[in-house]
């Protein structure tokens, strides 16, 4: 038997469960919350370390943020999401995260709260609990989810395909008519089945795709699943080659990258070589060490290959007092301590690592897909805010002001009770048929062909691509791509190979945009392009970069 629920959103990020919280308002509408970990509070929003973007107290406006989110997005941000993000984001900072769901942001010893800088914003307007601000955002979410009766979370369910009349209908004058969403095939991880979950809306609120890089700092989830589907079902899916990959991750041998937050740049910490030499300023001398992202990911990434460095160095011990280092980084500071570095004493060894997809399924301002009843919220969509290059903290933005939208949208829509949102009757899509020879997957070919994709992305569709990298990226995943998908049609499915399937459909699809696009432009940087202009930007028209040519 299917699933019936009126929404089904697959995703309990910020941006998920924000859209769950919007639509529990009506308490005749049930909702569904799909997540594939057993823990509803893992995902990319628990890993955020830095902050999220609110009204800044001294000389900051809706203007001054649209300006600073234009300018880091390289010429390719849209307007007009920028304005919804600049003029409704500080506001839901304040009524969902602060009122609704009273997460504990950071407050000077009056109660005032506590705001801080980021590379990119000209000025103070970035809220933060410590250096773990997107695990308390999660956990105060989802505790405030869990009191709500209309809503209902599935852990440990993982998503396979999305349910669309034309691929799924038994009636086979479907495929004639506007492709239409009614859910999602999903497999349970603790039965071993696939459930049909049917739904009047369906919203991708599935994370990002930094686990098909070698080193990257999100999660094990962030695999590419939410774009893949929408994918095969035929949405559209926009500035995918755009990547950015955070600067400082730390850097020691036999550690995961683990993300050294921007914050730590936004309190004075600086960049050095092994050798000592500072050279932010040789890159971006406007900004320096708070340049955007991709101008300092650039800038380590050049020094290391020009020079043979493993790695830099970022230095905040010669900035700020030790007791304040461990009050205001204390994750940062127990796991570099862990890995062996003392950064109240010393400098941290940091390399540039996958972080945000600035693409994605390319939705309205409202959340909607090309797809009839399929929203998208958070980093699986592409609502065009973050053009080529994501501004600082604008990422938890975005999931909150987009995931409200489409809520908002939803639930107008639910009680227009518009014929597009309906249920499809259970007679019209078929349980899933499993055409597998019923053998399971061999975990040793599916590491061995998630670390070929990881290879090939970072080696060749990373920080430096070029017309001979991408070319050799296309036919490796080409190849690759019939293998594992002989491998998916012929094994029983299970969580690890749902995700290699969709890490090599996802690399093709970040590959083949990255191939077309000859221009160099925010994150995607090409060595070979013949215009390097649109690299960076500062407020004059200068060049973040500096002499991007030598790149």
């Amino acid at each position: 038997m299917p699933i019936e629920t009126d929404v089904l959103i697959m995703g309990s990020g910020i941006a998920g469960a924000v859209t769950a919280l919007r639509l529990a308002r009506n308490p005749a509408c049930r909702v569904a919350v799909v997540t594939r970990t057993y823990d509803p509070e893992e995902s990319n929003t628990r890993y955020a370390q830095g902050g999220i973007v609110a009204r800044g107290v001294t000389n900051d406006s809706a203007t001054l943020l649209t300006e600073d989110v234009l300018r880091a997005g390289a010429g390719l941000s849209l307007p007009e999401a920028v304005q919804v993000l600049a003029e409704e984001g500080p506001d839901l900072v304040q009524r969902v995260l602060l009122d609704q769901v009273a997460v504990g942001f950071d407050r000077q010893p009056g109660g005032a709260l506590t705001f801080t800088r980021e590379g990119g914003h000209s000025t103070f307007r970035i809220l933060h609990v410590g250096d773990a601000t997107g695990r308390a955002i999660e956990a105060s979410l989802m505790a405030y989810l869990k009191t709500l009766p209309n809503v209902t979370l599935y852990p440990g369910h993982t998503a396979v395909d999305l349910i669309t009349s034309s691929h799924h209908s038994r009636d086979p004058l479907a495929i004639y008519r506007p492709i239409t969403c009614h859910g999602a095939y999903v497999l349970d991880r603790q039965h071993d089945t696939i459930h049909r979950f049917l739904a009047r809306a369906t919203v991708l609120a599935t994370g990002g795709v930094g686990r098909i890089y070698r080193h990257t700092t999100n999660p094990p989830g962030a695999r590419g699943d939410g774009l893949a589907m929408a994918y095969r079902a035929g949405a559209r899916v926009l500035n995918t080659e755009y990547i950015q990959f955070h600067p400082t991750t730390l850097a020691v041998p036999g550690s995961d990258n683990f993300l050294i937050s921007e914050a730590v740049r936004g309190e004075g910490a600086r960049l050095y070589t092994p050798d000592g030499r500072h050279f932010m300023d040789t890159y971006a001398p406007k900004w320096g060490d708070l340049a955007p992202r991709d101008v300092v990911a650039r800038a380590i990434h050049h020094e290391m290959l020009e020079h043979g460095y493993p790695h830099v160095l970022l230095d905040l011990a010669g900035v700020m007092p030790a007791d304040r280092i461990r009050e205001r980084f204390p994750t940062i500071y127990a796991t570099c301590l862990e890995a062996g570095v003392d950064m109240t004493a010393e400098p941290v060894p940091v390399v540039p690592a996958a972080h945000y997809f600035c693409g994605g399924v390319h939705v309205d301002l409202w959340g909607r897909s090309t797809l009839a009843g399929l929203y998208a919220v958070g980093e699986v969509s592409c609502t065009g805010l973050h053009g080529a290059n994501r501004l600082a903290s604008t990422s938890l933005l975005e999931g909150l002001v987009w995931g409200d939208r489409a809520g908002r949208d939803i639930a107008r829509r639910f009680l227009a009770q518009e014929a597009e949102l309906k249920i499809v009757p259970e007679a019209d899509i078929p349980p899933w048929q499993d055409v597998s020879e019923g053998m399971a997957a061999d975990p040793v070919l599916v590491y061995r062909d998630s670390r070929t994709i990881q290879n090939i992305m970072w080696l060749y569709v990373g920080l430096a691509r070029n017309t001979r990298r991408l070319a050799r990226a296309l036919r490796d995943l080409n190849h690759l791509w019939g293998v594992i998908d002989e491998f998916y049609r012929s094994t029983r499915l299970n969580d690890n190979l749902i995700g290699l399937r969709s890490m090599a459909q996802s690399a093709w699809i970040i590959t083949n945009a990255a191939w077309h696009n000859r221009q160099s432009r925010g994150t995607h940087y090409r060595e070979d392009a013949a215009e390097q202009e649109f690299a960076g930007l500062d407020d004059t028209g200068g060049s973040l970069l500096g002499a991007v040519s030598e790149f």
